[in-house]
C-alpha cells in the first residue's frame, strides 16, 4: 500500500495481496476488466480494496473457464453469472462429449493398429455432429421408402426412429459400428439391396392388410426357427414342414415367402442389424443370423417339395 493515506496498492503489492501474478493483473487491466482507480504522479496503477475484490471474481469466472469477452460482459451488469454458467456449462458438455468420441477414436486405432488413411476416415465419421449423423440416415431412409406408398407403417415408424447416434461415452467398438454403418448406408449397391427387401413388402402388403403384419410374420418365423434349432429339428425334415403350415396355412406360398426371407436375410443386411445393436449398446446376436439360417433353409426344402 502506498504510503500517501489513500489505501490504494500498486499492482507489485495487489499481486502479492491476491497471490496473481503482476504480469496477469497488468494484462487483464489491459483488456478493460480490471480498471485501476487512478495513477500515481510517476504513471503507476494504483488500485483500491473495491478492485482487488473485482480481481477475485475475475479469477475465479477465468478458473471455470470464461473467456474475457463473458467475464466483461458480467462485470458490466450485461449478463449474470447464472446465465454465463448455463452456457458454460452446455459449451463444456460438448466438448466433454467431443473428447470422449477422440478418445474412443484413438483407442480403436492403438487397437486395431490401423494405418494413417484409416484413423483419419475413422476420425471423420466418428466426429460428425449428431445432426450430420441424423441427416445421413434420414437420407438413407427417404431413398428406401420414396414411391413406396405401400409399405406397412409399422416398418416405416420403426426404421425412421432409429436413433443411430453415437452415445456420450462411446466404447470403440461402438466407434467401429458407427464408422461402418456411415458408410455402409453410403454404398449405393447396399442401398440397393434395402431397397429391394422395402419393395417385396410393398408389393405384398395391400393398405388394407393388418398394420404391423408384415413385421410380426418374419420375427415369428425367426422365434420358431430358434425354437426348431433348440430342439435339434433338421430344416428339411417333417417336424420342420409341420412348423412351417403353422404359419403359412396350407394355401400358403412357401416359394414368395423364401423370395422376401431371402431379400431380408442376406450377409449385408445381417451385418446393417449387428451394427445397429452394437452402436445402440446391444449384442451381435439381434442380427438372428442362425434362426434366419433355419428358416430358410427349410422354406427351400418345401418349396423343391
Amino acid at each position: 500500500m502506498i504510503d500517501d493515506g489513500t489505501g490504494l496498492l500498486t499492482i507489485g503489492e495487489l499481486a502479492r495481496a491476491t497471490g496473481l501474478t503482476v504480469r496477469t493483473i497488468r494484462y487483464w487491466s489491459d483488456e478493460g476488466v480490471l480498471t485501476p482507480v487512478t495513477r500515481s504522479a510517476g504513471g503507476y496503477r494504483l488500485y483500491d480494496a473495491e478492485c482487488a475484490a473485482r480481481l477475485e471474481l475475475i479469477r475465479t469466472l477465468r478458473e471455470l473457464g470464461l473467456g474475457l469477452a463473458a467475464v466483461r460482459k458480467v462485470l458490466a451488469g450485461e449478463t449474470t453469472v447464472t446465465e454465463v454458467a448455463a452456457a458454460h456449462v452446455v459449451a463444456l458438455d460438448a466438448q466433454i462429449r467431443s473428447l470422449r468420441v477422440t478418445r474412443a477414436v484413438l483407442s480403436t486405432v492403438a487397437r486395431r493398429g490401423s494405418t494413417a488413411e484409416e484413423m483419419t476416415l475413422m476420425n471423420k465419421l466418428a466426429r460428425l455432429s449428431a445432426a450430420e449423423r441424423r441427416r445421413i440416415m434420414e437420407e438413407f431412409v427417404e431413398e428406401l421408402f420414396h414411391d413406396l406408398d405401400a409399405v406397412d407403417p409399422c416398418i416405416k415408424e420403426r426404421m425412421r426412429s432409429i436413433a443411430v447416434d453415437l452415445p456420450d461415452d462411446p466404447t470403440p467398438e461402438q466407434v467401429d459400428a458407427w464408422v461402418e454403418l456411415a458408410e455402409m448406408v453410403q454404398d449405393p449397391e447396399f442401398r440397393a439391396q434395402m431397397r429391394k427387401a422395402v419393395e417385396f413388402n410393398a408389393s405384398d402388403q395391400e393398405r388394407a392388410a393388418v398394420r404391423g403384419r408384415s413385421t410380426w410374420f418374419p420375427m415369428r418365423l425367426v422365434q420358431l426357427g430358434a425354437e426348431a434349432r433348440e430342439r435339434g429339428i433338421a430344416p428339411g425334415s417333417p417336424e420342420a414342414e409341420a412348423i412351417l403350415r403353422e404359419v403359412l396355412g396350407d394355401g400358403g406360398d412357401p416359394a414368395a415367402v423364401l423370395e422376401r426371407m431371402e431379400s431380408a436375410s442376406n450377409e449385408r443386411l445381417a451385418r446393417y442389424r449387428e451394427l445397429l445393436a452394437t452402436v445402440k449398446g446391444g449384442g451381435p446376436t439381434a442380427a438372428h443370423r442362425p434362426e434366419f439360417a433355419w428358416v430358410v433353409a427349410a422354406l427351400r426344402a418345401r418349396a423343391a417339395g
